[in-house]
This record gives structure tokens, C-alpha cells and sequence, in this order.
């Protein structure tokens, strides 16, 4: 259950809140296996190891055609009504205004450019484990639409009938995914990362897992296909002061705690009514969860914390950098002017984690495990990459020249140097001989 501490030392902060560490060594190990299989031996490893750590194996990987034009004809009006609707706002939010790159002359002469381009062949992994995890779908197929990929193939495990979960092809068949597989784990990332006779390659690979799958797009990087980030177990921090409501911090806390055993769930207040309120409604609310099994296990990782005020709170927030971060306090609009490392904030007592998990519209993707400190959640750039340009007249390279050519001699980098030297050359005889 949560553990309350109170006041703590500035330097007791990070230790207090140490996030679980994975075994990589174990499964550095098992990742270069699997990948050394998927190699040698393509769909045919792809079935060991379905069969191995899923303990079934489709009877194809691919959905078939077929299978995706009937997905929804199961699915409740109220389900697809409320799919409609994310992909609405989810939409609306990552649609690019998209400006012409402009040119700049950064002297006479010296033209450059940047130019946002599309990542051809991207993949898209969607976690299934005890739950059809459609949302993410959506989340990750409508920016790679509107980034304008040409290729983008899905992987998720199948159920235990072998069959991908309807309401995952429907989700990819209103995205326009055509091409789904089922398949997850590791063996479906080295399946992305090195492609297969079923499973093409791709450029880059999306999407949050388990630690098998987070070691998997780790090593994914060793095949020379990247990756979005390392994403590791579901992170929630909220400051509240006495103006929050307890049942409303607490279902925050909970809805966080059921995504895994290995989540975190922190409580920063500068009330002690208030952190005595909320661990008595997480207490009633845990009783009434269907995964309540799963949330105690993560409240063990959890805490509750006192501090002297909420800009002490705040400081404690930017050194942990969680994925999400709710600001249930008095005047939180000018507390997040505050915030300089978070995956996503929600800001007020009517801002539940649960709408960014599913339709106001920003993405869920998010860096966990303290990268919220230099990297973002999943935008429609991260399915772009930037080409730069630039073109020197004869003008701007004779006015550049000497700056190259003195930077190239100090590095001793000679063949730099004459690349420059031996076009100045030329273009000295032609004026000589134009004058």
C-alpha cells in the first residue's frame, strides 16, 4: 500500500523515488538470440517463438483481407461512436500547419534550407498482455497518416485463440492500416527491424511494450532501424493542495497503478488532511477495481509525499520528470508555466490522466523512466525526419573559403581543405581571364 514520507531531504528526493531497474543483462542476451534467429530463419523463428512465449502460433501472421473489411461488425455503436470521436480530436491535434521551410542566406551567396519529409516505412507495435490496448492504434496510425508515410505496418499479439482482438483491426481499419500482422513481443520487433518473408522491414519502430519488447527496440538499433523511444513502466505524478478533491486524486493514482504491477503512482502535497484523505480513498476505490490485484503490487512502488509547498513540490516534479503529471492545485494555469520536464500535464481538477489516455486529443506515447528530461512524446514529426539543403554560388564560396579552408588545416582534414582550395583555383582563372 502507499507509504507516506514527510518532509524529506532534498538529497533523499531521487532515492526515494528509484524506478525498478530491469535485468538487461539476461535479456541483452535473449534479444540477441531472437534476433539472430529471426535472421537465419525469417517466419520460421517467428513461429518458435510465438509458440514458445505466447503458446500459440497463428495460422498467418497477416491479416487476411478479408478478416479487416468485417472487423467492427462485433463492436458496439457506442464503441465505434466513442473511436470516432478520438480520432477527431486526436486529429485535430496533430494536423501540421505546415509552413513553407524558408530559405536562408546566411551570406552572400551561401543558400541553405531545412525540408520536413515523411519516414517511408514505419511500424507501428500495439501492446496487447491482459488487455486489447486499441487506443494506442489510434495514437500512433493517425500522426504517421498525417506525416504522410507511405508504408506503415502493425504488429500485435494475438488472444490466446490466435486471433488479433476485433477491435484492434477495426481501430487500424478506420486508420487506414492495411497491412496488420499478428504478432508481438520481440520476435514481432526483430520481425520490423530485420523483416521476414511475412513481415516487411521497416525504417522505424513505434509504440510502448513490456520489458521483452522495450529490449527489443533497444537492440532493433544494432540492425540500423530506429526507434521512437525506450519506453518503460507507467509513471503518474500529482501535486494537490488542500483545494484538490481526495476521490478525484485517488482515481488518478488507481488509474495509473492498474496498467502494471511495475507502475509508479506519486502524491506531492503540502497537506497532510489532504494526503490522509487520499489514502483512504484509494484504500475504498482499490476495493471496487476488477484489476485491483495488479494496482496494490504497483502502490508498493508508490508514495505519498509531504513538502513544505507546492514550488517545493514542483521542483521535487522537474527533478523525477514523470510521463504524466496532474497539477491539482489552486491556480494551476501558472504553475505549469513552472514545468520544464514532464511527458504530458493536465492541469486542474476537471484534467484526468484518462482524457490524454484517450481523446482530448494529445498523444499517449510518452517518455517514461526520467527521459521526460530531454524527450518528447510522440508528435507528427516524429513520423518526419528534416533533410537540410544548401547551395553556394561562385560568389559564396569564395567569400566562405578561407574560413573552411582554416577550419579543415587546424583539424588536419587536407582532403576537406582541397575540395575548397581546388575550386577557388578554378574559379580564380576564369576571372583572371574574364578580366
Amino acid at each position: 500500500m502507499l507509504t507516506s514520507v514527510f518532509y524529506p531531504e532534498k538529497e533523499d528526493w531521487q532515492k526515494l523515488v528509484s524506478r525498478p531497474h530491469l535485468d538487461y543483462g539476461y535479456l541483452d542476451a535473449l534479444m540477441k538470440e531472437i534476433f539472430t534467429e529471426v535472421e537465419a530463419k525469417g517466419d520460421e523463428a517467428l513461429c518458435t517463438y510465438s509458440q514458445r512465449f505466447d503458446g500459440n502460433v497463428p495460422a498467418q501472421f497477416k491479416v487476411s483481407d478479408d478478416e479487416m473489411l468485417k472487423s467492427g461488425d462485433g463492436l458496439s455503436a457506442s464503441l465505434k461512436s466513442a473511436i470516432d470521436t478520438a480520432i477527431g480530436t486526436i486529429t485535430r491535434f496533430h494536423t501540421l500547419k505546415m509552413v513553407e521551410d524558408e530559405v536562408i542566406e546566411t551570406m552572400p551567396g551561401v543558400r541553405c534550407q531545412r525540408r520536413r519529409v515523411p519516414i517511408n516505412r514505419v511500424g507501428l507495435y500495439i501492446p496487447g498482455g491482459s488487455a486489447p490496448l486499441f487506443s494506442t492504434v489510434l495514437m500512433l496510425a493517425i500522426p504517421a497518416k498525417l506525416a504522410g508515410c507511405k508504408e506503415i505496418i502493425l504488429c500485435s499479439p494475438p488472444s490466446a485463440d490466435g486471433v488479433l482482438p476485433e477491435v484492434i483491426r477495426y481501430a487500424a481499419k478506420i486508420c487506414g492500416i492495411t497491412q496488420v500482422f499478428q504478432i508481438g513481443g520481440a520476435q514481432a520487433i526483430a520481425a520490423m527491424a530485420i523483416g521476414t518473408a511475412s513481415i516487411p522491414a521497416v525504417d522505424k519502430i513505434y509504440g510502448p511494450g513490456n520489458q521483452f519488447v522495450t529490449a527489443a527496440k533497444v537492440m532493433a538499433s544494432n540492425y540500423f532501424c530506429s526507434i521512437d523511444m525506450i519506453a518503460g513502466p507507467s509513471e503518474l505524478l500529482v501535486i494537490a493542495d488542500e483545494t484538490a478533491v481526495p476521490a478525484f486524486v485517488a482515481s488518478d493514482l488507481l488509474s495509473q497503478a492498474e496498467h502494471g504491477s511495475d507502475s509508479q503512482v506519486l502524491l506531492l502535497t503540502d497537506s497532510i488532511t489532504m494526503a490522509d484523505s487520499v489514502k483512504k480513498e484509494v484504500i475504498k476505490q482499490l476495493m471496487e477495481l476488477p484489476r485491483a490485484e495488479i494496482a496494490s503490487k504497483a502502490l508498493t512502488n508508490s508514495r505519498i509525499i509531504i513538502l513544505k509547498d507546492i514550488e517545493t513540490a514542483l521542483e521535487f516534479s522537474n527533478n523525477y520528470s514523470p510521463e504524466h503529471l496532474i497539477l491539482a492545485v489552486e491556480n494551476a494555469k501558472g504553475w505549469a508555466l513552472k514545468v520544464m520536464n514532464a511527458g504530458s500535464v493536465f492541469i486542474g481538477n476537471y484534467s484526468p490522466e484518462s482524457a490524454g489516455d484517450y481523446a482530448s486529443g494529445t498523444n499517449h506515447t510518452l517518455p517514461t523512466g526520467g527521459f521526460a528530461r530531454s524527450s518528447s512524446g510522440i508528435t507528427t514529426e516524429s513520423f518526419m525526419k528534416t533533410i537540410t539543403f544548401q547551395e553556394l554560388t561562385a560568389e559564396g564560396l569564395l567569400s566562405l573559403a578561407p574560413t573552411i579552408e582554416e577550419m579543415a588545416k587546424t583539424e588536419q582534414l587536407d582532403g576537406h581543405k582541397n575540395a575548397v582550395a581546388l575550386r577557388v583555383k578554378y574559379l580564380n582563372k576564369i576571372l583572371t581571364k574574364g578580366s
